[in-house]
């Protein structure tokens, strides 16, 4: 995935299925280094973590 899909992703009112490592996230923002973002597990868990943008799929 792409800085771009991602800021659409986030301003969308849809809810859209993103997956980190095969497991669905709610991406949370886009951090400012334009590389990475901030994202939690759908399962409920407020566990954050930062990941690699490229890592994330559309599913």
């Amino acid at each position: 995935m792409d800085a771009n899909r991602v800021k659409q992703i986030l301003s969308s009112p849809a809810e859209i299925d993103v997956k980190y490592n095969g497991v669905s996230v709610w991406i949370d923002k886009l951090n400012e280094d334009g590389r990475t973002a901030t994202v939690h597990m759908r399962d409920l868990s407020r566990e954050l973590n930062t990941v690699e943008i490229h890592e994330l799929e559309e599913a």
